[in-house]
């Protein structure tokens, strides 16, 4: 049938000989093509030069776009990077840190945690938390949020889209997913998704977390008007197994003992108990340059926008709902007792949080942006939130024919607020010297009287003698709302009482980036300090408060080291307090990264290594299942070993590979170890992960 098609088309044109008639009254030329029969179009007409230009341009616009997209198409920013300026920065596709996947274990962050990720932790060194305000006191799961600080912005020329993989067979999975494109070349939109399906070594480690996020940033074509929006969702679903019934697993107190046969065949003391959170919030922030606006790199994708004067406003508004479920009885003791039922436990706490943020700020500078010399930039705020939060429990009930039954019961609810005056003040004397200040203070509602003031000084040398920062902040806080306000099924604190936790601290840190060295040197001074703790090393966890101030010194150096191909990246702490019994991190904590890395073909980066992490003895806390607490239980040191993982990572063209063997050197120096009271950490682990990246 397709060879007989072209006989039959209208117009098959065909060449004659020269002189030879194609049909009565006409003659062909040399050359010419004719047609069977008679052609009845119109002759064609002759085609002037510029409608042959035109022709061909609309020829080239119609064929395909040869340009190959990268990394370079695509920019990205942060809300605080936006925070005085509009700047954009080049996305960062390298292999960079892949081998750091979890978050458990950042080289200068270190978390200690039930086991596996997803489940509860918190840092291993002395972090405080600096910041004014309510806080709820529930932060095991903080890690796994996404919150809208967390949100990056892009400036994509073509759609973006990246996928991110870890898997450990079922034992460990983390997904995560990222597009975004502009509908406009200034309106851009996207969306995250973030996966952790982990279900750990041991029994009742399954955990289940999911974040979304849709978000937006729009910026007007003159560069005076920006508005960043997002709606974030969470659920995270955080078992409870109430440690292993077996105590003394890889505690290596006792050298005898043999290793494990099967991790999954220890028994457990809790099989249905578990921590859900969830949360849902809307996040809008608007702000607008007024007056004159100044420029840097302008015309370039990473031109910087300067405004001399801004007002912006932040509306966010977030619903969170805590829960602990339990079905059954407390057969091992994980509880301390029970209020409410023995069989089971529905406790939930559901906090609305509307918050209102209104900021002026103005910025004086000379006429020329790229010599920076008396530059002064001021902020000047005013917070308004809004909390209002119910607690409830399961318990019984009589009703109205006289029989009880067992319903979810309303126990405390309440509606509160706060308003927050902020002044934040940058003064830059040169481009070497800049003096920074922040200040926060609640003038009213239920943190009256908490506040932050925190100074900051920069001294730059050239690249040789690199920068020094000082730094200083006094701080003062309400105790944290489960402290004081709690009802749950096994735990009720709402009788204590408490004084606000004062916090001092002074830091010296001085960073040579051309010798690729830091060093760090924090004291910190902590008076009425509020912790966790139990009566005897018992299980019946309850808040505290230090009778006397607690001092902490603490000093981290990082070095990196390259010899060719080779290099060592290094960081050390140490931390010394005069209250170890209260503050429970080890004295030293060290990082090591021994990896070789060499270019093949132009093409395919790759990097063979070796990480690894050690801490020295310290107690180790114990956990509040149904609490959600790290508390001071029973005096328990375990010994402290070395955790090494191998690792091999590429990068080729779009895609980045990891292939690591987590803990590799179990068995070596020990079967195991722990970093929480009953809580045994994972064993070792193969990992494949990939990083693929998509412009269309």
């Amino acid at each position: 049938m397709l060879c007989l098609a072209a006989p039959a088309m209208a117009q098959v044109q065909q060449t004659y000989p020269p002189g030879q008639q194609t049909y009565p009254g006409q003659q062909n030329y040399p050359g010419q093509q004719s047609t069977f029969g008679r052609d009845t179009l119109k002759p064609a007409r002759q085609v002037s030069d510029d409608e042959l230009l035109d022709s061909l341009r609309r020829k080239e616009e119609r064929q395909r776009d040869t340009v190959i997209f990268t990394s370079k198409f695509i920019k990205v920013t942060n809300e605080r990077l936006l925070s005085d300026s509009t700047q954009v920065f080049p996305l960062d596709t390298t292999a960079v840190n892949f081998e750091n996947y979890n978050p458990l274990y950042q080289p200068r962050s270190p978390r200690i945690s039930l086991g596996n990720t997803g489940l509860p932790q918190r840092p291993l060194l002395f972090e405080p938390q600096k910041s004014v305000g309510f806080d709820l006191g529930l932060h095991t799961l903080d890690l796994y949020l996404l919150n809208p600080s967390d949100i990056q912005y892009y400036r994509a020329r073509v759609p973006y889209t990246n996928l991110y993989y870890i898997g450990g067979g079922r034992t460990e999975q983390i997904f995560k997913l990222v597009h975004t494109q502009n509908v406009k070349p200034n309106w851009n939109v996207g969306a995250n998704f973030n996966v952790i399906g982990s279900n750990g070594i041991y029994l009742r480690q399954a955990v289940s977390h999911i974040n979304a996020a849709l978000f937006n940033w729009y910026e007007s074509k003159n560069k005076r008007y920006n508005l960043l929006a997002n709606a974030i969702f969470n659920t995270l679903k955080s078992p409870q197994n109430g440690g292993l019934v077996n105590d003394e697993v890889f505690d290596n107190r006792d050298p005898t003992k043999s290793p494990p046969l099967s991790a999954n065949g220890y028994p457990v003391k809790l099989t249905t108990a578990a921590d859900i959170w969830s949360s849902t919030g809307l996040y809008v922030k608007q702000f607008y340059y007024i007056g004159r606006i100044d420029s840097l790199r302008k015309g370039s994708d990473t031109s910087k926008v300067l405004p001399t004067n801004r007002i912006s406003h932040t509306f966010h508004y977030n619903t969170q709902q805590f829960k602990f479920l339990q079905n059954e009885k407390d057969t091992y003791k994980v509880f301390p007792d029970y209020f409410y039922s023995a069989t089971g436990s529905r406790d939930s706490l559901v906090l609305r949080h509307l918050q209102n943020e209104f900021t002026y700020s103005f910025y004086l500078r000379g006429k020329s942006v790229n010599f920076v010399k008396n530059e002064l930039k001021v902020d000047l705020g005013l917070v308004h939130d809004f909390y209002s939060y119910s607690q409830n429990v399961l318990d019984s009930v009589t009703t109205q024919f006289g029989s009880k039954i067992t319903q979810r019961v309303n126990k405390a609810a309440s509606s509160f607020q706060n308003i927050t005056l902020k002044a934040r003040l940058g003064y830059r004397f040169s481009d070497r010297v800049g003096l920074d200040a922040n200040l926060q203070q609640v003038a009213q509602g239920y943190n009256f009287g908490d506040f932050l003031y925190d100074a900051k000084l920069n001294l730059a040398g050239n690249a040789k003698t690199g920068r020094i920062v000082l730094e200083a902040y006094s701080q003062s806080n309400k105790a944290p709302f489960a402290y004081t306000n709690w009802i749950s099924n096994h735990y009720i604190f709402n009788t204590y009482s408490f004084n606000k936790q004062k916090t001092t601290s002074l830091s010296f840190n001085y960073i040579n980036n051309k010798l690729q060295f830091d060093l760090k040197a924090e004291y910190f001074l902590l008076n009425d300090y509020l912790y966790f703790t139990s009566t005897n090393g018992g299980i019946d966890a309850h808040p505290a408060q230090a009778g006397s101030p607690i001092s902490l010194f603490k000093i981290s150096a990082g070095k990196n080291l390259s010899f060719g191909h080779w290099h060592f990246d290094n960081f050390v702490v140490y931390q010394k307090t005069d209250n170890a019994s209260i503050l429970r991190t080890p004295d030293v904590y060290t990082y090591s990264n021994l990896y070789y890395n060499h270019r093949f073909f132009t093409i395919l980066d790759l990097t063979l290594g070796s990480t690894v992490r050690y801490n020295t003895k310290y107690l180790a806390p114990s956990y509040a299942t149904g609490l959600g607490q790290f508390y001071n239980g029973a005096n328990v040191t375990f010994n402290s070993m070395p955790v090494a993982t191998a690792y091999l990572k590429a990068a080729l063209y779009r895609t980045n590979i990891l292939v690591q063997y987590n803990y590799a050197n179990q068995g070596l120096f020990s079967d195991g170890y722990y970093t929480v009271n009953r809580y045994p950490m994972p064993s070792r682990l193969l990992v494949f992960g990939v990083s693929w990246t998509f412009y269309q």
